[in-house]
């Protein structure tokens, strides 16, 4: 007798939560046990967690590098080839978002605090410490900004449109519910309701967890370092759990309005102020240094593409990219069920050509004029003797936008404003996020019981707040790195199933389309035949 499936989108109840309970409580258990457990050990807990990264980075970086250049190689194959033609969602489905809207959500999913709080920064980190250079100098500043490039373009993004086109075809081509899982169908089969599948979407929730935690810290971290530079509010750890605390509540709160209510309206928003702040660099200081460096920093890094994206150290001896590369390649990848799970809900109806170098191509341009604006210029600053912004990211690198904005006309104002960007960046990832786990834990619903959001909600926020406790940014980015290595497994693995699934579907395609043709053929050789014959008779009358 066959054993009777118990498929993940048929609705269940556990405990009165409508959830797929393996997922559910393994994730919600694994989760409380972390934060238990750095609690308790959080004298120690900041050594350990740079020992656990130095570790995987050690061990594991060139893993991480050479994936993540494979999931840019995989995505432009599928882009440029016979499987570009293929339409999420069947060949007849029609987009159901106009272009222009379509580019502003794919740029508000990738655009948020990590870039608030890394687009100066990080620059200016790697012009007075460059992993090829002499630090300070005008080749040290091309260096910087090529590896910033690197960190934030196509290849981080190239994991966006793996996670993003493969839940997008497997939900709306193959009617399969939205969770991981499901773009493993054609290997594992029905299977994929079983135990395998519940590790594989446990693994999604515990990366996009703690990728999402990694993002939250951060910006908590840069709300309070504006607080502290504007009110003189104390920037400890005491200030940042309030702020967790404070914003998680607002995030819930939008929970509970929903999405049309809650984040569609707070993201609009937030594009909004991104796009204000953006002209006021623009327009207010150095436009045309702005516009020669992004032309001149996007050459570099088109010319040194290559060498940038494979180099490992392996020479050199040095562990610069543990902190850098290594850490940015498990980010994108822990935050790519997340941003893929939102990409892939407003992208039904596009080709696989026409989604890739979207996701790849927009993205990308529009977010290397935003560090050309913001890092170029604080670049430019240092290098004509002016050390403001250089000391600030070296004292508190949260401080880094509310300094850089002090040589702006209305700096206070300005600096409000950022708080408020940056706040509404945390409530919209947080809301957004806690559907995404909530998704995943109940086999794809997304009508599970408000009760549900909000519990992943508070758990973002908790993990936030404990790893801030036991070890600061260097915890948020360990933890990024050890959820990222075994879901890195689970994208190579989903290169080959989506492959193997459109490769089906092209098969098909092309079958109808003969059997089409074929068809088309008979009819005209049949109206041939009746012309015919029709002719023979009058000749005959």
């Amino acid at each position: 007798m066959a054993k009777k499936i118990i498929r993940s989108d048929e609705r269940k109840s556990v405990f009165g939560l409508e959830v797929n309970g393996p997922v559910f409580f393994t994730s919600a258990i694994t989760i409380i046990i972390i934060i238990t457990l750095t609690l308790m050990f959080k004298d120690g807990a900041e050594q350990y967690f740079t020992e656990i990264q130095d570790f995987i980075a050690n061990k594991a970086g060139w893993f991480f590098i050479l994936s993540i250049n494979v999931f840019l190689i995989f995505m432009l194959y599928l882009a440029f080839s016979k499987f570009g033609q293929l339409r999420i969602g069947g060949q007849s489905a029609k987009p159901e978002f106009k272009t222009i809207s379509w580019f502003a959500m794919l740029f508000s999913a990738g655009m948020g605090i990590g870039l608030l709080f890394w687009s100066i920064s990080e620059p200016i980190y790697h012009f007075l410490s460059p992993p090829m250079a002499e630090g300070g100098t005008a080749e040290a500043a091309k260096e910087a900004m090529k590896f910033t490039f690197l960190h934030w373009g196509f290849h981080a993004w190239a994991v966006y449109a793996l996670v993003g086109l493969s839940l997008a075809y497997f939900t709306y081509s193959r009617g399969l519910p939205l969770t991981i899982r499901s773009v493993f169908y054609p290997f594992l089969g029905d299977k994929i309701y079983g135990k395998i599948g519940d590790a594989i979407d446990i693994f999604a929730v515990l990366a996009t967890l703690f990728g999402l935690a990694t993002s939250l810290g951060m910006g908590v971290q840069q709300i309070a370092a504006g607080l502290n530079h504007l009110f003189g509010i104390d920037s400890g750890v005491q200030t940042q759990i309030i702020l967790i605390a404070g914003i998680t509540l607002v995030a819930t709160i939008s929970v509970v309005l929903g999405v049309d209510k809650g984040v569609r309206v707070l993201s609009e928003w937030n594009m909004r102020i991104a796009v204000l702040f953006l002209l006021v660099v623009l327009v207010l200081g150095p436009t045309i240094f702005i516009f020669k460096s992004f032309v001149q920093n996007t050459g570099n890094y088109f010319s040194d593409f290559l060498e940038i994206s494979t180099w490992t150290e392996s020479y050199t001896g040095t562990d610069w990219q543990n902190a850098w590369t290594i850490f940015y390649w498990g980010w994108w990848i822990a935050w790519s069920p997340f941003v893929g799970m939102f990409i892939a809900r407003i992208s039904k109806g596009r080709t696989v050509r026409e989604f890739i170098l979207g996701v790849l191509i927009v993205p990308s341009i529009v977010t290397f004029f935003w560090i050309s604006a913001f890092g170029s210029t604080a670049i430019h600053q240092a290098l004509l003797g002016n050390d403001t912004i250089v000391n600030a990211v070296n004292e508190n690198v949260a401080t880094a936008l509310f300094v850089f904005m002090e040589d702006y006309p209305f700096a206070f104002i300005l600096n409000i404003i950022a708080i408020i960007l940056i706040a509404g960046f945390f409530v919209t990832s947080s809301d957004s996020g806690s559907l995404v786990v909530d998704s995943l834990t109940s086999g794809g619903k997304i009508d599970a019981p408000v009760g549900q959001r909000i519990f992943w909600a508070i758990a973002e926020g908790g993990i936030a707040a404990v790893l801030l406790i036991g070890g600061g940014l260097q915890a948020l980015q360990s933890a990024t790195v050890v959820t990222g290595l075994p879901f890195t497994v689970i994208l190579i693995i989903m290169c080959f199933s989506l492959y193997k699934g459109l490769s089906e579907d092209l098969r098909k395609l092309k079958k109808r389309e003969s059997q089409k043709e074929l068809e088309n053929y008979e009819e005209i050789v049949s109206g041939i035949v009746k012309k015919r014959n029709a002719n023979q008779q009058n000749n005959t009358k």
